[in-house]
């Protein structure tokens, strides 16, 4: 006994150590532990922008690759322009493999409110790929009758897309013509890049390779010789400065496929505010009203229950900073879940409790197989809630479901860690050592009569 209460205010300890490091992190942001939680668009307020991507162009089975690298492009040009806790994301609508299956890019800015200012942080993300021109086309062009101008305003129309773009792209560097002075980009290609750009050069010897940016050529070599380094140079289009932008934006922003903007939703900061207070004083609530409905229903069990939901409620803020998790309002509902499963857990084991002094058995016998005998139910239910959890978080297709997927995943096993094991140690901690009337009182529930033995 005298062990099981030592280890009882162990845990007691520990859990308010958690809990006040949690606290003074968001209360002393500044500070060398200092960690806030971090809030969703819905409660920090901010911008929501969709943004259709234009795939037509692609192959199906590159269709995947190239969205995933347009993700991860936008994501590298909002953080270069520090916008806090961005959320960029894919998401495809309409019936798969049909022509009206759309596929966007959804980016959230929590914190900013201007939507000229958020679409300003993506900023001017341009599209490179490479084109060849079509050469008897061409000189069938050449052949007519017409003037400079007219020639390359036809001949442009005669560069037939490739299958290396900016996706392909693994660093672009800028150079300077050690003849002329005159500033160049050097393009490195990664692994796949490499061995296209060696077929295309090996393939068009004699013909003219177009480097096209946002649709604009912007260098039109002639290759004389197949490349096997992976390596291209644009030059002789630009100033220094202009050279040093271009090498900025392919290295933070070069786009596989092109996108436009579709739609935009600002949510205010007091909209997000009011959010935010409406989320935690539910949770506030939840936890008083099931904390007077345990201590009057359960007794001394109800009430080791109640002290388990502050540790429960403890390690779930904590790993929230930890992790990190994105709150949001799906987030917090995750969460007031996930507490209605962490006092189910706690039911069902007083309620077993409660059938074995009803057949007569003492106070200890009834708790060890009150715990024994609800632990498989516990197990199966949490099993599942896991498993539903699990397929939410991963085929989700928006973060308010992956947000409530991972805050609901979290929740439920915590819960099982409270429920089997800090639930059992307070309550062996605390329970009475004779089975006498009041102490039967006290560890049964409701108004049932129980026997004593």
């Amino acid at each position: 006994m005298l062990k099981t209460r030592i280890i009882a205010v162990f845990i007691l300890i520990i859990a308010f150590g958690i809990g006040f490091l949690t606290y003074y992190s968001q209360v002393n942001p500044d500070s060398s532990i200092g960690r806030p939680f971090k809030l969703g668009l819905d409660l920090n307020g901010g911008t929501h922008l969709v943004y259709k991507a234009d795939v037509s162009k692609i192959t199906a089975g590159e269709i995947n690759v190239s969205m995933q690298a347009l993700r991860d492009v936008i994501e590298k040009r909002v953080n270069l322009f520090g916008v806090g806790e961005p959320i960029v994301q894919i998401e495809q609508g309409g019936v798969l493999g049909s022509e009206e299956a759309q596929h966007k890019l959804i980016v959230e800015l929590p914190g900013v409110t201007d939507i000229e200012e958020a679409v300003a942080s993506i900023g001017r993300t341009p599209m490179l790929d490479f084109r060849i021109l079509s050469k008897a086309d061409s000189d069938a062009i050449n052949e007519k009758t017409l003037t400079d101008e007219e020639k390359g305003v036809e001949l442009m129309k005669l560069f037939v897309p490739t299958e290396i773009t900016g996706r392909l792209l693994e660093r672009a560097v800028l150079e300077f013509n050690p003849t002329t002075g005159e500033p160049a980009v050097s393009l490195n290609f990664n692994s796949e890049g490499k061995a296209l750009f060696a077929k295309l050069t090996k393939e068009n010897v004699g013909n003219i390779v177009g480097i096209f940016l946002d649709g604009a050529p912007i260098s039109l070599p002639t290759v004389r010789e197949e490349i096997k380094d992976g390596k291209a140079q644009i030059s002789g289009a630009f100033t220094l400065e202009e050279a040093k932008l271009l090498v900025r934006d392919l290295n933070y922003g070069s786009l596989p496929v092109p996108i436009s903007l579709l739609s935009t939703q600002t949510v205010g900061a007091s909209l997000g505010q009011s959010a935010l207070k409406g989320g935690i004083n539910a949770g506030i609530m939840s936890l008083i009203v099931i904390a007077i409905f345990l201590v009057i229903w359960y007794r001394l069990p109800g009430f080791v229950a109640v002290v388990s939901l502050g540790v429960y409620t403890i390690i779930m803020l904590a790993l929230f900073k930890l992790i990190p998790v994105t709150l949001t309002a799906a987030g917090i509902a995750g969460f007031i879940l996930s507490i209605g499963m962490a006092v189910d857990a706690n039911i069902l084991i007083f309620e077993r409790m409660k059938e074995e002094l009803r057949k007569g058995k003492g106070i200890s016998d009834a708790m060890h197989e009150g715990f024994a005998r609800a632990w498989l139910s516990i197990r199966d239910s949490n099993i599942s809630s896991i498993l539903t959890a699990g397929i939410l978080y991963f085929f989700g297709s928006t973060s308010v479901v992956t947000g409530f997927a991972l805050v609901f995943f979290t929740g439920v096993v915590v819960s099982m860690f409270t429920a089997i094991t800090a639930s059992r140690i307070f309550l062996y901690a605390v329970a009475p050592k004779k089975t006498t009337r009041l102490s039967t009182f006290l560890i049964s529930n409701g108004f049932t009569k129980t026997l004593i033995k």
